[in-house]
């Protein structure tokens, strides 16, 4: 029986994170002898951009009531293709609001923010996170099937391309309990969730005039910027870029933190990036006792340096 996986499409485009569940999956279905099998909500994107992760099946759910996000909707949709006992979603915020009402809807048992390919197929056994990222556990499923949320950037983008074959699926699911409160635009930067390098800074920027070194430095590595949460409080910055515990968890190869003590709230959000670069004039910050690597100086003099040293170093 094929391993399933959602294919979360942003107005029809497939991000990253769909990439990575697909490859999730993949080793999965490696594992138990299976096939892939991806299901996707009215994208426009080619069903290419999966066969190259390891999709040998796609299927495209045409729904015109789906424009909207539900959770419930939309795992109802989910449910109605479905045929399977192991069904992979990635980690983000809509997906992981529709996989716990499938796995109510299947019986099946959900663990969240997995990190590696299953240790076992049957029973079900995989590592994930635990504690809000401070910890890990090894999770196993007493369900009669299984959903999984992948962390992003922890199982990473594994190209494994196959042939594959699309499937159209015309459903008219009721949707009419779905509400649009707000909708986060795209700025058309880069995707923080997905960002494999950040760079961030608190309160120690002394205010959003000086925001224009860390854009610059963020610039030259090609990363996503993010900020601490009394940063956004007080209109510094975006809530979008709020990282922290009560924002968004990220977990990239690189995490740069400027004028940011390291409150627990906000380790709580960074603490699965792969290298923390702390950038602090207290010698005695939190932060440091996290970091991998630590500066204790003056940003606004290290920032223009560094981000000229870089520079000098790509030529």
């Amino acid at each position: 029986m094929a391993v399933f996986v959602y294919a979360e499409n942003i107005n029809g485009v497939y991000k990253k994170a769909a990439f990575e569940a697909v490859s999730f999956a993949k080793a999965v279905a490696d594992l138990a002898g299976d096939t892939v099998t991806a299901i996707s909500v009215n994208p426009t994107d080619s069903s290419d951009l999966l066969y190259k992760y390891g999709a040998t099946n796609v299927i495209n759910i045409k729904d015109e009531g789906l424009k909207n996000f539900s959770a419930k909707a939309y795992a109802q949709a989910v449910s109605e293709v479905v045929n399977g006992n192991i069904i992979v979603f990635p980690h983000t915020t809509d997906a992981s609001s529709v996989a716990p009402m499938l796995a109510v809807m299947n019986n099946f048992s959900l663990i969240t923010n997995v990190l590696e390919a299953p240790e076992s197929i049957s029973p079900f056994q995989v590592k994930r996170k635990a504690f809000s990222g401070k910890g890990f556990m090894h999770a196993k499923a007493e369900g009669t099937g299984v959903i999984i949320t992948v962390s992003q950037n922890a199982f990473g983008v594994k190209e494994n391309t196959v042939s594959g074959s699309e499937e159209v699926k015309n459903l008219s699911v009721a949707n009419e309990d779905t509400k649009v409160i707000s909708h986060e635009q795209s700025s058309g930067k880069l995707d923080l969730k997905e960002a494999e390098v950040v760079v961030s800074a608190g309160r120690g920027m002394k205010g959003p005039e000086n925001w224009g070194m860390v854009e610059d430095l963020a610039n030259v590595l090609g990363a996503a910027t993010a900020c601490s949460k009394p940063v956004s409080d007080i209109g510094w910055r975006p809530h979008t870029e709020h990282v922290g515990q009560t924002g968004k968890a990220i977990a990239p190869n690189l995490y740069i933190a400027i004028g940011i003590s390291g409150a627990i709230q906000h380790l709580a959000g960074v603490n699965s990036s792969k290298t923390i670069v702390v950038i602090n004039n207290d010698a005695e910050a939190p932060f440091f006792k996290s970091a991998d690597y630590g500066v204790v100086g003056d940003a606004f003099q290290i920032l223009p340096a560094l981000t000229e040293k870089i520079k000098a170093i790509k030529g």
